[in-house]
């Protein structure tokens, strides 16, 4: 890809177009409206590759439980065992004397990552999570 830049013409409903400067402003001073413009469709070209079943992908899994909760942090760990070689690192937080941030790093083809947090996510007691996925190798100029 070239990395001359490309103008093009976007048209949008005024009232979305007041919500998107807001958003521009807030990313700070040095972000203008092709900037973010192009944040976005960087996002949304990473979040469609990762969608593609065999590529390999890394993320991470940010989950909150209640630690009191019925052996959660035993299936938690028995799900992280068994997939040691996904899982690349945890980090774990206190939030108050009875909640749990957990934050999983995970590798691997997209639809095991995706499985694994799932099974992750689908224990009982865990209250919500997320996982945020990118591309381990960038195939596309950005």
């Amino acid at each position: 890809m070239s990395k001359d830049l490309m103008r093009f013409s976007v048209a949008m409903p005024e009232d979305l177009l007041v919500r998107f400067d807001h958003l521009v402003a807030r990313r700070g001073l040095a972000k203008n409206r092709s900037e973010v413009v192009r944040d976005l469709v960087r996002d949304a070209l990473v979040e469609d590759e990762c969608a593609t079943p065999g590529i390999e992908v890394a993320g991470t899994l940010t989950i909150v439980f209640n630690h009191h909760a019925n052996d959660l942090q035993e299936k938690l760990h028995a799900i992280q065992h068994e997939y040691f070689g996904n899982i690349v690192s945890s980090m774990h937080v206190h939030l108050d004397a009875h909640m749990c941030l957990e934050v999983i790093v995970l590798r691997g083809e997209t639809g095991l990552v995706q499985d694994i947090a799932n099974l992750i996510l689908g224990t009982k007691g865990v209250q919500n999570g997320k996982l945020v996925l990118t591309v381990t190798e960038h195939r596309h100029e950005h």
